[in-house]
């Protein structure tokens, strides 16, 4: 597991993959912090967090997209497969790969917050709490893409599917209004990432929002894993 996470984390900076993702959150979190926050002079940052949750549509598939795909199309996935290696151990291992890089960003982001001490008094219980959100959100949104990657070996058919997931679960909520059926509202409420996440932005800690991103999470790896046991003994 440690040889392929090493691995992983080697590739996202050999290639240009890693440094687009790293650079572009920075880049549009701290326009959207500006924008918002800062242009304010508010220490409410729920408008922020908001907006980073939606940039994760297009960067969480730009992050997780070679996953897989790209094992398959340099036909090193045989590699993986044959390796004395669980699958749950190498899914596992791209998928903390993924995460590291997710979590690594979005700490660097805290220093955004520095400057609200200067004319603000702001919670920081609410900042941690977002960010903890923004995490659990990213953890799950992480393990969609993987699990999409694991079934394709084109990494751009891998990246639009992914970004079409994403947004449908975010985007969920908003559909409700224009939707008359309580069974389909209903089910459209329970997959909203959004709604989910907004509780964390006014101030509360939502414990079966941290189980529902938990679950999301835990379901993409398993079928993710599911996958490859059927490739490996098909």
């Amino acid at each position: 597991m440690g040889a392929i996470y090493k691995k992983e984390m080697r590739a996202y900076f050999t290639t240009p993959v890693g440094y687009i993702f790293v650079g572009a959150l920075l880049l549009l979190t701290a326009v959207a912090f500006s924008l918002t926050t800062l242009w304010q002079q508010s220490w409410n940052t729920m408008q922020y967090f908001t907006l980073t949750l939606f940039v994760f549509i297009v960067l969480v598939p730009v992050l997780t997209m070679k996953s897989f795909s790209e094992e398959r199309r340099t036909r090193t996935e045989q590699m993986l497969l044959t390796s004395p290696v669980s699958l749950w151990s190498m899914v596992m291992a791209k998928y903390f790969a993924a995460m590291t890089m997710m979590a690594g960003v979005i700490l660097l982001t805290g220093l955004y917050y520095l400057p609200l001490y200067q004319y603000a008094e702001p919670e920081t219980a609410i900042l941690i709490g977002d960010m903890i959100a923004l995490l659990l959100a990213g953890s799950a949104f992480v393990a969609l893409g993987i699990f999409i990657s694991s079934l394709t070996e084109n990494q751009m058919v891998s990246c639009v599917i992914t970004i079409i997931i994403i947004l449908l679960f975010l985007v969920a909520t908003f559909a409700n209004s224009y939707i008359n059926s309580p069974v389909i509202r209903t089910m459209l409420g329970w997959i909203s990432v959004f709604a989910r996440f907004g509780n964390f932005t006014n101030g509360i800690f939502d414990f079966a929002a941290v189980l529902y991103y938990l679950s999301i999470t835990a379901v993409g790896i398993f079928l993710t894993v599911r996958v490859y046991e059927k490739r490996r003994w098909g």
